[in-house]
């Protein structure tokens, strides 16, 4: 009964800032992340950190602008986004797995998505 519930999403206007959060219950996981899509195109990963080190790891295309991070003690992983551009527009998605999975695009567990549009 792994769940993993995304919530934060919204609109915003370019250069603005929003926070993500992924609640996970059931399990703790190696690793958790995110990812995103658009329609028409492949889901591409964003950002992921190491449970028990909180090592990152950053798409270039965000690097410098995303902030990824875990709060233990409520099995909860962030994303705050700062400076968004209109690119940044997508659906997102919160992912659990080992750490090797998830940096490869195939984790096991995924959330239903959360919505995050930028205006320019």
């Amino acid at each position: 009964q792994v769940q993993l519930v995304e919530s934060g999403g919204g609109l915003v206007q370019a250069g603005g800032s929003l926070r993500l959060s992924c609640a996970a219950s059931g399990r703790t996981f190696g690793a958790m992340g995110w990812f995103r899509q658009t329609p028409g195109k492949e889901r591409e990963f964003v950002a992921a950190i190491s449970w028990s080190t909180t090592s990152t790891y950053y798409a270039d295309s965000v690097r410098g602008r995303f902030t990824i991070s875990r709060d233990g003690a409520k099995n909860t992983v962030y994303l705050q986004m700062n400076s968004l551009k209109p690119e940044d527009t997508a659906v997102y998605y919160c992912a659990a797995d080992g750490y090797t999975r998830l940096r490869a695009g195939v984790p096991d567990y995924w959330g239903q998505g959360t919505q995050v549009t930028v205006s320019s």
